[in-house]
């Protein structure tokens, strides 16, 4: 006997996809334009709202598809209110993290996830202690952005820039990926710029070539954390697969095919990278390369010891690396007081259900 169909999430398809389904249900072409609009201009969250569709579609939409799968389960403000970390539920029990980060230039950046857990097995990273669980679709992917869009437009903000920073690794889901980035860019989608949307990686090579012949203007963050490949694979078990200089390669072939720089992530741990020493091999293996380092003190985790770096050594390794030439930010950490890292909030969670939600 047939097993009953799930709804089809319609954040799931292309506008070819719609096309096609509304064509199938007898439907005129123009209908799925229509729905398009709905989902991603008007941001809609209840069929009843698509006015402009017979009643007799809206009802069928409503049998047949679904209107996302993210069940929002806790959230936790920061106390200057200039971040939000928000944990959603999707239909298989799986939870999965997305932050909504404020700027006083006016940028609202939304951090999303690619995948619930990740196989990456970073040993600093609350979501690498987890492990790999799945894939998201790429209407998982793009729900966790039009969530944070459709809060923002209700105070009269806009969401300006997309951070696939988030629990997972993008690379590794790359053709959900992929298409969640052309659904956030469609002018007829999200309209998020591609120089507005940044996709962060640990080096997955091969991943990171193919992503520069798409001919995409998406900027790149590459985690390094450190300079030589022992050190490097201690904190970050790909690399003994993908060591620095493929990594490296990898980063100037994005650079000559899209003529954009790339950033280079790293977390300072007190007393391991944080040493004139450590930055001296930075500034060694990245001059000349159109480039910059983005450091952040390291958001502590349960299942790791080590502790961010203290300003004196944080501003020593940032003068090492104008020696030679590299740029760097330090980066303010965001949202610490709500553990805003990847996967921290989930872990919460998960050891003690009853987390109190917070009204906005």
């Amino acid at each position: 006997m047939d097993q009953p169909q799930s709804p089809v999430n319609l954040y799931d398809l292309s506008l070819e996809g719609l096309s096609a389904l509304i064509k199938s249900w007898g439907q005129p072409s123009y209908r799925a334009k229509q729905v398009w609009e709905w989902l991603y201009q008007h941001k809609v969250e209840r069929f009843e709202q698509m006015t402009s569709l017979p009643k007799a579609l809206r009802e069928r939409l409503e049998t047949e598809t679904r209107l996302g799968t993210l069940e929002p389960v806790a959230e936790q403000f920061s106390i200057d209110g200039q971040t939000v970390k928000r944990l959603f539920r999707l239909t298989d029990g799986q939870l999965i993290e997305s932050v909504l980060m404020e700027y006083d230039d006016g940028r609202r950046t939304a951090c999303i996830s690619t995948q619930a857990g990740c196989a990456m097995g970073c040993v600093f990273c609350a979501t690498g202690q987890m492990g790999f669980v799945r894939h998201l679709t790429e209407g998982e992917i793009v729900q966790q952005a039009l969530y944070f869009a459709r809060h923002l437009e209700k105070e009269n903000e806009r969401l300006s820039n997309i951070v696939l920073m988030g629990m997972g690794e993008p690379l590794h889901n790359y053709d959900h990926t992929l298409a969640a980035i052309h659904k956030l860019n469609d002018p007829t989608g999200l309209n998020i710029g591609q120089r507005h949307i940044t996709l962060s990686t640990v080096g997955l090579v091969p991943e990171m070539r193919r992503f520069a012949d798409e001919g995409l203007q998406v900027g790149l963050a590459i985690s390094l954390h450190a300079a030589t490949d022992g050190e490097r694979s201690a904190l970050l078990p790909v690399n003994k697969r993908y060591p620095i200089e493929s990594v490296i390669d990898a980063a100037r072939y994005y650079v000559d095919k899209s003529g954009r720089r790339v950033t280079f992530e790293w977390a300072l741990i007190r007393g391991e990278n944080d040493t004139v020493e450590q930055a001296r091999k930075l500034g060694l293996l990245l001059r000349g390369l159109l480039c910059h380092v983005n450091m952040i003190p390291l958001n502590p985790t349960g299942g790791y010891d080590g502790q961010p770096s203290d300003p004196e050594r944080v501003s020593a390794f940032q003068a090492e690396l104008a020696v030679w030439g590299v740029t760097s930010t330090v980066r303010v950490r965001r949202g610490i007081d709500i553990q805003a890292g990847c996967g921290q909030l989930k872990t919460q969670v998960l050891k003690s259900p009853r987390v109190p939600r917070k009204g906005r």
